[in-house]
C-alpha cells in the first residue's frame, strides 16, 4: 500500500516538473518577441497585406519628416 502512494507522489512530482518546464520556455518566447521596438513592429505592419498597412507606413514617413524638421530647427537654434 505504501509504494502505491510513493508512485501517486513521483508521477505528481514529475506532472509539475514537466508543467514547469514548458512554462519556463514559453517566458522566453515572449521576451524575444517583445525585443522589437514600437517603430520596427509597424515598419512590419505597414508591409504586411492588411487594410490600414499603408496608412501605417505613410505615418512612418510623415514621422521621419518631422523628425528631420525638428533636428534641422535644432541645429539653427545653436
Amino acid at each position: 500500500m505504501q509504494s502505491r502512494y510513493w508512485k501517486r507522489g513521483l508521477v505528481a512530482a514529475a506532472a509539475v516538473l514537466t508543467v514547469w518546464a514548458c512554462g519556463d520556455s514559453a517566458g522566453d518566447a515572449q521576451t524575444a518577441v517583445d525585443t522589437l521596438t514600437r517603430r520596427q513592429k509597424d515598419s512590419l505592419i505597414s508591409e504586411m497585406p492588411v487594410p490600414g498597412a499603408g496608412a501605417v507606413g505613410k505615418a512612418l514617413d510623415v514621422q521621419d519628416l518631422t523628425r528631420q524638421r525638428d533636428a534641422e530647427m535644432d541645429s539653427i537654434l545653436r
